[in-house]
């Protein structure tokens, strides 16, 4: 691979909106939903938390409930790229991965193929700390290379009526290097303050990606969501 010319390259997903990944998302809730016959709990990973949260302000009646896992969780207003220059991401490793003007490529761009040895540990670093090298490897060769910016400045639209109508519960990494746990909390706080009532808190002692390192704990946390989510429904119908 030419380092140049992929650091140039125009995104193929450079007209990507935050809409269209919302949409799709929606159209799998519903389909879900209606082959259960109830409701959806959806799960957001890093950037995927501005999704959830726009899928929950579109369809609150379909959602159990919403759970970012050290993700990005932004107030009325605000777009993931503003919420990324607050002083408590400040520490964030993966700044250092992107490649390239985002401007001409039309999208963030990191190099998820072969590269120098030290931005392979800085990847591993801010994504993958505590996995195994094996593991790194295969995790980062799944990696898309591209975040569209359209995606990144679109500002969120959460309401209180209609996402603060869905509990939330938000999955802390506290060893986190690529959304440090500062900024976490400081998204937690902000909206709680915006929007009113309480994200539910859970906390693993995790790099980026607890998926991959600490299975085990995040499906149980998962499932005493799911149980929690339940419970709470039953007790509505009573």
């Amino acid at each position: 691979m030419d380092p140049a010319a992929f650091a140039a390259e125009r995104s193929p997903i450079a007209g990507l909106t935050q809409e269209e990944r919302t949409q799709a998302v929606v159209t799998l809730v519903k389909e879900a939903a209606s082959l259960s016959d109830g409701k959806v709990i959806l799960v957001g990973h890093s950037a995927g938390g501005m999704t959830i949260s726009a899928v929950a302000e579109q369809i609150p009646n379909l959602l159990r409930a919403v759970v970012y896992l050290a993700g990005f969780m932004v107030p009325t207003g605000m777009s993931l790229f503003e919420m990324a220059q607050h002083e408590t991401l400040s520490s964030a490793l993966s700044p250092g991965l992107f490649v390239g003007d985002p401007v001409a490529i039309g999208a963030t761009r990191i190099n998820v193929g072969p590269a120098d040895a030290a931005y392979r540990s800085l990847l591993k670093a801010a994504f993958y700390a505590d996995v195994s090298e094996a593991e790194f490897a295969h995790a980062a060769s799944q990696l898309h290379c591209d975040e569209s910016n359209l995606g990144a400045v679109a500002p969120s639209g959460i309401t209180a009526g209609r996402f603060g109508a869905v509990p939330r519960h938000y999955i802390r990494c506290t060893q986190d290097r690529a959304i440090p746990v500062t900024g976490q909390d400081h998204m937690i706080a902000t909206v709680d303050g915006a929007i009113g009532g309480k994200t539910t808190t859970h906390t693993l002692e995790s790099s980026h990606s607890p998926f991959l390192s600490q299975p085990v704990a995040l499906s149980k946390i998962l499932v005493d969501i799911s149980v929690q989510a339940l419970a709470e429904q039953s007790a509505e119908a009573s």
